[in-house]
């Protein structure tokens, strides 16, 4: 199987690409994240990406695009958790589709501070919509022992989701 890992941020891959690794699967990232804000926050977590994906030998494409504007028009958080969710992950399908993968999955699903039903549940629809596997797992877990690698690692670990409005309500 040829993956493709949806990379929301360094510390949260920590986790699900050790276990990629055990399980054999090759795999390759994607950073795709227009919820990050403010810029110089979505610029150190882009950094950590790419500082981690050197310490582990991943290749990542990486799309540099930034959306403030869009998320401080949604107030509600279960509409702006869904809408954050349904623009990554729709990407990160199409792209798998699109260049040659067989299934996409998401470092997401490490946290448990995300909507770890809503994640897989579009997952899946996106899977059906572009014809590849959502490769799911509950990484949840490792969480705990990916955040203390990140730290012994020396990588930048954030303080809140990603959104300005997460920011604004921590």
């Amino acid at each position: 199987m040829k993956l493709l890992l949806h990379m929301c941020c360094a510390p949260c891959s920590i986790y699900p690409v050790s276990i990629l690794k055990e399980e054999g699967i090759e795999f390759e990232g994607l950073f795709y994240n227009p919820n990050i804000h403010p810029i110089e926050e979505f610029k150190k977590r882009k950094e950590n990406v790419e500082i981690f994906s050197k310490i582990e030998n991943i290749n990542v494409f990486y799309f540099d695009e930034f959306d403030q504007e869009r998320w401080e028009n949604f107030d509600d958080e279960k509409q702006r958790c869904n809408m954050c969710y349904t623009t990554r992950l729709e990407k990160v399908a199409l792209y798998a589709a699109e260049n040659g993968f067989d299934a996409f999955t998401t470092t997401l699903l490490v946290s448990p501070y995300q909507k770890h039903d809503l994640i897989k549940e579009l997952g899946e629809k996106f899977a059906q919509k572009y014809g590849v596997e959502f490769y799911y797992k509950d990484f949840r877990l490792g969480f705990r022992r990916g955040q203390q690698q990140a730290k012994e690692m020396g990588l930048y670990r954030q303080k809140y989701c990603g959104c300005i409005v997460s920011l604004r309500n921590r």
